[in-house]
């Protein structure tokens, strides 16, 4: 036998040997194929043999059997919440909780309420203008009152005393230098005794001074009134423009001694102590 004839052998072996192997795979992928298809077959069969249910009732306890398990896991939520809530609760009462002192609430709402005045500075200096302290009682700055009425009321006491006294001297004076020395106006003014031993050129010159003097004390009475006034109208405005004036720390002056550097002084030491003034703006 040749050796061709031996090659050609020995394929045909191996070529059939493959062919029995791939039999054999394939034969073992279709018996489970084939018995899933006769598992079916007989489910549909036993299926057909089954008794046919309608489908509203199928609906029906379809959806019975939804409200039963809504209802049982609505009763397992409440059921874990209501865990849920009495575990924080004991948490919230086991635990230390702070002290705190309980805030007034009309303190509070009385802050809140509370409004700031401002006036208005031309309102009130119309006010001081119009009525005497009228500004000072729009500013509420009640305790100027009584210095603003004390100087009024001193201005018109001296004004009506200086003008009787004006008047009385007056009258005496004309009686004098008409030569009446026996009129009441004035032996009323002068001392007993005073008109035998005084020339009478001395006593006309005497009531003569005296009633310009108190003419002057008049005048000077009713400047002393206006003055007043015109000092209530001008706090009452200043009084109202700085109202809201910010005051702080900062606006200062303080006084105090010190060493100053002179460079000007004689001598061995040009330093000198003095008073020391300085203003924080």
């Amino acid at each position: 036998m040749t050796k061709g004839t031996r090659t050609y052998q020995w394929c045909i072996a191996l070529l059939l040997c493959f062919v029995q192997t791939a039999g054999i795979a394939m034969y073992g992928q279709n018996r489970p194929r084939a018995a899933a298809k006769r598992q079916q077959l007989e489910h549909a069969d036993s299926l057909k043999r089954l008794p046919q249910v309608a489908p509203d009732s199928l609906n029906v306890q379809t959806e019975s059997a939804l409200q039963r398990v809504s209802a049982a896991d609505s009763l397992a939520i409440a059921d874990s919440i209501a865990a849920e809530n009495k575990k924080r609760l004991l948490e919230m009462t086991s635990s230390t909780t702070p002290q705190v002192s309980p805030t007034p609430t009309d303190s509070i709402n009385g802050a809140l309420n509370k409004k700031v005045f401002i006036p208005n500075p031309t309102k009130a200096t119309w006010l001081a203008l119009v009525i005497p302290g009228g500004g000072q009682i729009y500013n509420r700055k009640y305790w100027k009152l009584p210095i603003i009425y004390g100087g009024f009321a001193g201005c018109a006491y001296a004004l009506t005393w200086n003008n009787k006294m004006y008047k009385d001297y007056m009258q005496a004076y004309k009686d004098a230098a008409l030569g009446n020395w026996e009129a009441n106006s004035i032996h009323d003014l002068l001392p007993p005794g005073y008109l035998d031993r005084t020339p009478k050129t001395q006593i006309t010159e005497t009531l003569r001074k005296r009633k310009d003097t108190y003419r002057r004390y008049r005048d000077l009475s009713i400047f002393a009134f206006i003055g007043v006034y015109l000092i209530s109208v001008i706090d009452a405005y200043v009084d109202a423009e700085l109202s809201n004036f910010d005051i702080t720390p900062d606006l200062s002056m303080r006084v105090e001694p010190a060493v100053i550097n002179s460079q000007y002084s004689i001598g061995s030491s040009n330093k000198s102590v003095g008073v020391q003034c300085s203003f924080r703006f």
